[in-house]
């Protein structure tokens, strides 16, 4: 008798903070929860321990893992180039890159992919806008090294910013774009010590952007405001008791650089693409300190909403607790979108 093979993949996000790591099992069409485990990293020496205690402390069925790279080693840039066909272009962005990046062509991990025709977008009939991301190859290299010494089998790398629009489309996303195409929305993910933005016109990106200021800016402005330890400080974050405008005092600072970033990067997409963004998305552990949604809707004068990567995911009770799982949904997207890429398999 043939059994089906049961296609599984671990999405793991390596985080400056906290590692966390997703298994998505593909069955029928849709997706179940089959593992989820996440622990605190103090150091980055400890990063190797970290993922191993993840993995080993909770209920993974597969080796196969899907990480994502992210900082100033990777380049993504938006090109218009002649339009031609698939093949062509893969011979045709080596020469290009060098143009747009500040590495030596040699040196990096090049990937390219043209955006479908949904002509608003589209620069001129002779033209066609490529995705170009550009990976230093030491970075790549870290990080097969790093899964294959643990005894993992690395079968994508991805960056980290693509993976929350991967949740995004497989939460909401394509609902949402199918009802609303004529329209750009951003993912706004705040994690530990970085912001990252995509913005997306019709189901696809058309911007992303890392800014460096996040979740432990706030939690340092707040200890030193307050007087208080990074723990303390990091508690009054998410509980600011009964007095949340000390909080807020305390982090405005840092909340305007990260709100003038934020307005200046939509600012760029609508002089670029004549579209205005009309919605944020917000997720990521940052994205956690009290109020912070309902400031930058004020701020960005943009409505605001938190949305939950494991919407429409079946969680698998017997290894999973969907109530941890509930607490923590905000701070999963990239894994989420990590591991959805078992689809692909």
């Amino acid at each position: 008798m043939l059994r089906r093979k049961i296609k599984s993949l671990i999405g793991l996000d390596i985080g400056s903070r906290v590692i966390k790591a997703v298994e998505l099992t593909r069955e029928g069409h849709g997706f179940v929860m089959t593992g989820y485990g996440q622990t605190e990293v103090v150091s980055e020496d400890q990063r190797p321990d970290a993922i191993l205690e993840v993995l080993r402390d909770n209920a993974f069925h597969t080796k196969r893992v899907v990480t994502a790279v992210y900082g100033k080693s990777v380049i993504v840039r938006y090109l218009s180039m002649m339009r031609m066909p698939d093949e062509d272009l893969r011979n045709a962005i080596r020469y290009e890159a060098d143009k747009y990046i500040p590495f030596d062509v040699e040196d990096v991990v090049l990937d390219s992919q043209p955006f479908r025709d949904d002509g608003a977008m589209e620069p001129t009939d002779a033209e066609m806008r490529v995705l170009l991301v550009a990976v230093k190859r030491a970075l790549i290299d870290d990080h097969v090294s790093l899964l294959s010494g643990l005894g993992l089998q690395p079968t994508i790398i991805d960056v980290d910013s693509f993976a929350v629009g991967n949740a995004f489309e497989l939460a909401r996303g394509a609902a949402l774009f199918e009802e609303n195409h004529d329209r750009a929305i951003a993912l706004l993910d705040i994690g530990a010590n970085k912001t990252n933005i995509n913005i997306f016109y019709g189901g696809t990106s058309y911007f992303t952007r890392e800014i460096y200021l996040a979740g432990d800016d706030f939690t340092h402005a707040i200890a030193k405001r307050l007087g208080l330890d990074l723990e303390s400080a990091e508690h009054r974050k998410r509980e600011p008791g009964d007095h949340p405008e000390e909080v807020m005092e305390a982090v405005m600072p840092s909340f305007d650089d990260l709100a003038n970033e934020i307005l200046l990067s939509f600012d760029y997409f609508e002089n670029q693409f004549d579209r205005e963004v009309e919605e944020v998305y917000l997720s990521g552990g940052g994205a956690r300190m009290a109020g912070i949604d309902e400031a930058l809707e004020r701020t960005l004068n943009r409505p605001m909403h938190r949305w939950d990567p494991t919407e429409g995911i079946e969680v698998h009770e017997g290894t999973v607790d969907s109530g941890i799982v509930r607490n923590n949904a905000g701070q999963l997207a990239v894994a989420v979108g990590l591991a959805s890429r078992v689809q692909e398999l």
